[in-house]
């Protein structure tokens, strides 16, 4: 009779462990598993650059990311049958590491480079395009119009930062370029006058600056590059499948047809103002 007893409570133990279980992956910091600890392919983990207002930010709850970029993964989601989590997961160096793990599934907005290809598919078309400028205090001036006159001057960008694959070679083989965890230490030394310049997008760093109260800097009109931001899956991903692109693929492709992003936008730029002010 003790035997049976230990044998019942030995299975309802299991039970509640694997119930528990089940619930604890469920929660909005990772992928989604099934009963059978299978991955529930209908519900997938995103995130994204947390420092990259008004596409990405993170939100009062410390745990997820919102903006115009988090938006329209979401509404991709929808139209493919998907529900997407946009998780805030570290800084966007680390994003990238989990994208390499394949702990999180998805990206809301990346530029196209050759590393990349290696570990993440890309979903096109580009869902925005956006210009990467020259950053300087306001009382420098370099005179900037190419690449070359950037050649001699220490300059400053966020860690694992990408311009798109031309600049990075030239960067790497010819320019002197430190890297900073944080587009606002970045923007903040360069207010101090601790770094000559800094590379950021144009968009982010003018919200950035204005959120930090930095008056002092100015970028310049002649791009370092235009790039496009893209949607892209993890290759270790245990929901990267050719169906699961294919659906993903038609509802981008709608959604850039029908120019919702212009929208989304909007609506962000104005949803970060009213956070800051």
């Amino acid at each position: 009779m003790m035997s049976i007893r230990i044998a019942f409570l030995a299975v309802l133990l299991a039970t509640v462990v694997g119930s528990v279980s089940v619930r604890a992956q469920s929660g909005k910091s990772g992928p989604v598993s099934d009963a059978d600890g299978q991955r529930d392919c209908s519900r997938l983990v995103a995130s994204g650059n947390p420092d990259y207002p008004p596409y990405l930010w993170v939100a009062k709850d410390g745990q997820t990311l919102q903006g115009a970029a988090a938006d329209f993964i979401k509404r991709a989601g929808e139209l493919a049958g998907i529900e997407v989590d946009v998780v805030y997961s570290g800084n966007w160096g680390r994003v990238q590491q989990h994208m390499r793990d394949g702990t999180i599934d998805l990206i809301a907005g990346a530029f196209l480079t050759l590393p990349r290809l290696e570990y993440m598919d890309y979903f096109y078309p580009a869902f925005q395009g956006t210009r990467t400028v020259i950053w300087t205090h306001d009382n420098l001036d370099l005179r900037y119009s190419q690449w070359s006159d950037l050649v001699g001057i220490d300059g400053l960008t966020v860690i694992n930062n990408s311009f798109g694959q031309a600049f990075d070679t030239y960067a790497r083989h010819n320019l002197t370029i430190s890297e900073v965890p944080s587009l606002e230490q970045g923007l903040q030394m360069l207010s101090l006058g601790r770094a000559e310049y800094l590379i950021y997008e144009e968009f982010p760093g003018k919200a950035v600056a204005a959120h930090e109260n930095i008056t002092n800097i100015r970028s310049y009109d002649t791009p370092v590059s235009t790039e496009n931001l893209y949607l892209t899956m993890s290759h270790k991903s245990e929901c990267n499948t050719g169906e699961l692109r294919g659906r993903l693929s038609r509802a981008v492709f709608d959604l850039v047809s029908r120019n919702v992003m212009t929208e989304m936008l909007e609506a962000s730029i104005q949803e970060w103002g009213d956070q800051t002010n």
